[in-house]
């Protein structure tokens, strides 16, 4: 079908999202969403050593809230912005943030104030209602798509050159405050472990060397 896989390097999982929804994966589902290989939601459902998010909890949840996600997490010393100019290619946002201007201006004052927290859902995670999916798919790609022409991710190491799913999980938030979707956070499960205090210490280092 319809896909993006060949640029697998720099769109990440989303090359899954939208090979789903240009192919309409999800045209029977009343709730539709996405986990990783190593990532899921944690829940009541026995999965190896772990328990993740089950059926009747989404069912359960999506009756008090519109959407699901991971918890925010907190990067304290840093705002979602200056987050990324340390991590990432400034740059990268700054364009973002004007074809913002040019496509979806109304979006912009739910940029802004992103920006300037300090809590951010990561992972382009969620489970969703199925009407909200389509409007996401159009919204996100439209920016994207428009950002790649704009951008030389050929100069770009393996993990910068991410840069497309990085900057959705931004710009998911922003979406998500814009149309003022109301959240039930859940913690996530990596079946493959994570190691936050090496995170942490990584952004310090980056915030404070360079």
């Amino acid at each position: 079908g319809e896909n993006i896989s060949a640029k697998n390097r720099n769109y990440s999982e989303l090359t899954a999202l939208y090979w789903a929804w240009k192919n309409n994966y999800f045209a029977d589902a009343e709730y539709c969403g996405l986990v990783h290989y190593r990532r899921y939601f944690a829940g009541e459902l026995p999965f190896g050593r772990f328990s993740i998010l089950s059926e009747e909890e989404i069912s359960n949840y999506m009756k008090q809230y519109d959407i699901i996600l991971p918890k925010r997490r907190n990067y304290y010393i840093e705002t979602i912005e200056s987050h990324y100019a340390h991590a990432h290619h400034k740059s990268d946002l700054e364009e973002t943030r004007k074809i913002l201007v040019e496509l979806y201006p109304d979006y912009l004052t739910s940029f802004d104030a992103i920006m300037k927290q300090k809590k951010l859902h990561l992972y382009n995670m969620f489970v969703m209602p199925k009407k909200y999916f389509d409007d996401y798919m159009q919204w996100l790609f439209d920016i994207l798509f428009l950002l790649e022409k704009q951008i030389d991710t050929s100069i770009y190491d393996s993990y910068q050159g991410r840069v497309f799913g990085f900057l959705s999980e931004r710009l998911f938030n922003v979406w998500i405050l814009h149309n003022e979707l109301r959240p039930k956070e859940l913690k996530v499960v990596n079946t493959e472990g994570e190691n936050l205090l090496l995170k942490a210490t990584g952004m310090m280092m980056r915030k404070f060397m360079q």
